[in-house]
């Protein structure tokens, strides 16, 4: 069999809730749930952080986030930035011959062009390279050039850049990221899209606009894969589709314009290392390698898809760097899993705390540190550098902005460790710490030496 073509399409907080086939049909998203029907569904796949920049950095690299030294969104001091001794999964993919584009967000290094996804990896670049975008009145850069708003949705954009791409490379392998900034901020939509959920009278106009985004969304994978099966390359085409982390609630504010919504009843949202904030949907197919109509229950990791697809591709990984993921093809084929995975997730604003919105999942358990308010909140100054540097990067010659961290006090002792069992509890309702203390002190040591190893290892690349 000839090396099969990569699509790998991924939203912007988009929960597990967000999908018509998991909300009883709210949110209106016949593609998705058809690819949901039709191939893989997986239950417990798990982003690298409950925020997108460090996600996306895991994503590309196959390692923490911490040891890509991407550790928050905000782009001042540079903390977005994928550091430039990474190698990513675009770099290995383009040795082994194939071609490789990126369309729409890229959000791991602004401004400075050798953070450029050309830079990475990526032959060709269509979308925006910082966290977010004007749905409307839209810039981007396309094969080097900048694009102005011409009247079209920017989601309709990517799309029409993703079916270009798909066309000029059909007949040589390829590895196309379409990465949606959907549903993500600023709360845009056609209007003829949000007004069917707003005449329902079920929803504010803040969800009614956000399932209008996805339904915009949901036409652009249609058209993917309409593309994919008029080229004749459906077969030979693995199709991958997540979200970078969970499903933001609040959104612009309260009452109308307030995101909050159904997720399936997991706990937390974006930004929290709860199920809510880290758990999201993958949808796989691939007709001529995987069979489809099949749910996978294993634990999946966003670290494992860069070893998994190197070796769906026949191509080697990286020697100089370790990494944290595993090649998870033999299970997606239906193997069970040789050892139960461990995992960590950490993740605060500016400068990484080990006993703040930190999480280990070994087995069925999970213990979490959880968050101090004030350590995941955004500084008013860094906001408003980071708003100045994201709409005229090129005022800033020399890079992001500097500004010095917030100083952080760590309450004593900060709060204590959560034990769930995920098994029994999805939904972490049930804190079982007291009943299982030997159990949960030693995940919580397991858990500080995982922070202070992938620390150390960051610290090696903080002044690049």
């Amino acid at each position: 069999m000839a090396r099969p073509n990569i699509v790998f399409i991924v939203a912007d907080d988009m929960g597990y809730g967000d999908f018509g086939c998991f909300n009883y049909g709210a949110s209106r998203t016949p593609a998705l749930d058809r690819l949901a029907a039709e191939g893989l569904c997986l239950s417990q796949h798990y982003s690298a952080c409950p925020m997108c920049a460090p996600a996306r950095a895991t994503l590309y690299t196959g390692r923490y986030p911490h040891r890509t030294g991407c550790i928050d969104t905000i782009e001042v001091n540079g903390m977005d930035r994928l550091a430039l001794r990474e190698t990513t999964i675009a770099d290995l993919l383009r040795r082994a011959g194939y071609a490789t584009g990126l369309v729409g967000k890229w959000h791991n290094g602004a401004g400075d062009p050798r953070y450029h996804p050309n830079a990475r990896g990526f032959d060709e670049f269509a979308g925006f390279r910082a966290g977010g975008m004007d749905y409307f009145d839209w810039r981007i850069e396309v094969g080097g050039r900048p694009r102005r708003a011409d009247g079209r949705y920017l989601t309709d954009v990517f799309t029409d850049e993703a079916v270009a791409f798909l066309r000029r490379h059909r007949k040589r392998p390829f590895f196309l990221n379409v990465t949606y900034s959907a549903p993500h901020e600023p709360f845009q939509a056609p209007d003829e899209d949000v007004r069917p959920f707003l005449e329902t009278g079920s929803f504010n106009r803040g969800v009614s606009t956000l399932y209008g985004m996805l339904r915009v969304l949901d036409r652009g994978v249609e058209r993917i894969v309409g593309e994919l099966d008029r080229l004749g390359l459906t077969d030979n085409t693995l199709l991958l589709f997540t979200s970078d982390n969970g499903p933001q609630f609040g959104g612009a504010g309260d009452g109308e314009w307030d995101t909050t919504r159904f997720n399936c009843g997991f706990r937390g949202r974006k930004g929290l290392v709860y199920e809510g904030g880290i758990r999201v949907p993958m949808l796989i197919r691939w007709p001529a390698g995987l069979d489809g109509g099949r749910a996978v229950h294993q634990m999946t990791h966003f670290a494992d898809w860069l070893p998994t697809l190197l070796a769906v591709a026949g191509a080697e990984p990286p020697a100089e760097l370790d990494l944290d993921g595993v090649d998870v093809l033999p299970v997606l084929q239906g193997e069970p899993a040789r050892v139960s995975p461990v995992r960590f997730w950490q993740w605060n604003r500016y400068v990484p705390v080990g006993v703040c919105n930190a999480a280990m999942r070994d087995g069925p358990w999970k213990l979490v540190r959880p968050a101090i308010a004030a350590m995941i909140e955004r500084n008013r100054e860094f906001s408003r550098l980071d708003r100045a540097y994201t709409a005229h990067p090129e005022e800033y010659p020399d890079g992001p902005p500097r500004a010095v961290p917030p100083d952080y006090e760590v309450p004593d002792p900060p709060p204590a460790p959560e034990l769930y069992n995920l098994d029994a509890d999805p939904m972490e309702q049930r804190d079982l710490a007291a009943e299982h203390p030997d159990r949960a002190a030693r995940m919580a040591r397991a858990l500080e030496t995982w922070f202070e190893t992938v620390e150390a290892e960051r610290a090696a690349i903080r002044d690049e």
